[in-house]
């Protein structure tokens, strides 16, 4: 084989060496990319949830009329002498 050969040789098992590698290289750069949008996505939801629990906390401490209707509703507290009426569910189409 001549010079050229072999360096012709060399050079294409170099670039099968480069290509395969760099073909693991791009699939791990596209999935961590897709990792990174999952989790900016997933970032801005708990922002959200995190506003929306800021602006439940600032009502709670200053309107007294939320904090009843949180009594009443998730923790089933009645004033004195108030009677609660539970109705069964209604049925669907009925």
């Amino acid at each position: 084989m001549t010079r050229r050969g072999l360096a012709s040789l060399g050079m294409g098992a170099a670039a099968v060496i480069l290509l395969g590698y760099g073909g693991q290289s791009l699939a791990r750069v596209w999935q961590m990319k897709q990792e990174v949008e999952h989790i900016e996505r997933e970032i801005g939801q708990l922002r959200g949830d995190a506003d929306r629990l800021s602006a439940t906390i600032d009502r709670l401490r200053s309107d007294p009329d939320y904090i009843e209707q949180v009594a009443r509703e998730a923790l089933g507290l009645v004033k004195p002498g108030e009677r609660v009426l539970k109705l069964p569910p209604s049925r669907p189409g009925g």
